[in-house]
């Protein structure tokens, strides 16, 4: 099971890594061609702003899944560190229970948000809106799907294990 768990977390990743990528070149790009065309061509495009904010709400959420993935966010391990091996293996069950509950809250309230504004559509691209909003409970699952991936590996190695 656990080796079921890793080949999806790392895939899911894999793929996700690839799309923030070309999602940050993107909004580069659109910002800088924005650029250009009000200064130098003195025309504004009215779409851009909007279509770069969108990309950004979409790089936030799931680039907070990558930087989970590899244990890049931010913790205070002062304590977990001087706990017998037993104690970090506990503390370290507790926190990712703690964070399934919060990427339910996430999937659950993320899907409910989602459909509220699903009549809504955004000004400049005529987009609905839950398009930009479905990326909360999107990245619920894949923190999810990480979440269980650790908890399993902490249950079966005895420890709480880094990428």
């Amino acid at each position: 099971m656990l080796e079921f768990l890793i080949k999806i977390s790392n895939g899911l990743n894999r793929r996700i890594q690839t799309l923030v990528c070309a999602m940050g070149i993107s909004m580069a790009l659109i910002v800088a061609v924005q650029v250009f065309c009000r200064y130098v061509l003195n025309h504004s495009l009215f779409w851009s702003e909007e279509l770069a904010r969108l990309i950004l709400v979409w790089l936030t959420f799931l680039g907070a899944t990558v930087a989970y993935y590899y244990r890049a966010h931010p913790g205070v391990d002062g304590l977990y560190r001087r706990l017998p091996e037993r104690g970090q293996k506990v503390a370290a069950l507790l926190v990712h229970l703690a964070s399934l509950s919060l990427f339910t809250v996430m999937i659950i309230s993320g899907s409910q948000f989602a459909c509220f504004v699903r009549l809504q559509i955004t000004p400049a691209l005529n987009l609905p809106k839950w398009v930009i909003m479905a990326v909360v409970p999107m990245a619920g699952i894949i923190f999810t799907v990480h979440c269980l991936t650790f908890a399993v590996n902490t249950l079966l190695s005895g420890k709480d294990k880094g990428k």
